[in-house]
């Protein structure tokens, strides 16, 4: 199994890069890493961004089963479809997600380090470079 540690880093003003930050794992062995600049989004829709730029990296490896981790409760529960947002570029990038997620023939499972503090350590230690 892979494990993908997956962060999107925004900032509060406009026009500014934001950052996405990725290490995937195969056997506890680093298979990609990767620290993107990429071009300014809105701070709600930065996990997606970064979600949506990892799973075009994963659709390139063999291995089929994957967990996603993640710090982000609002994602994780958009995926889940358990949202209750009535933000109309978070829906957007939802259903977005959701297709890509749809599309892909590997089974993807996610797991948010929000509530679990141990998790939250590990999941920011595997994302420091």
């Amino acid at each position: 199994m892979i494990k993908a540690y997956l962060v999107g880093i925004g900032t509060p003003y406009e026009n500014e890069d934001i950052t996405v930050r990725y290490r995937v794992l195969k056997d506890e062995s680093i298979i990609l890493e990767k620290d993107l600049l990429m071009d300014y989004s809105k701070p709600l829709i930065v996990s997606h961004t970064a979600l949506l730029t990892l799973m075009r990296d994963l659709e390139k490896l063999d291995e089929n089963d994957i967990l996603i981790i993640i710090n982000d409760a609002a994602l994780f529960e958009q995926i889940r479809g358990t949202s209750t947002t009535k933000n109309r570029d978070v829906l957007k990038m939802a259903r977005i997600v959701k297709e890509t997620l749809n599309r892909t023939k590997k089974t993807i499972k996610f797991k948010d380090v929000s509530g679990n503090q141990a998790d939250f350590i590990e999941w920011n230690e595997k994302l420091k470079f």
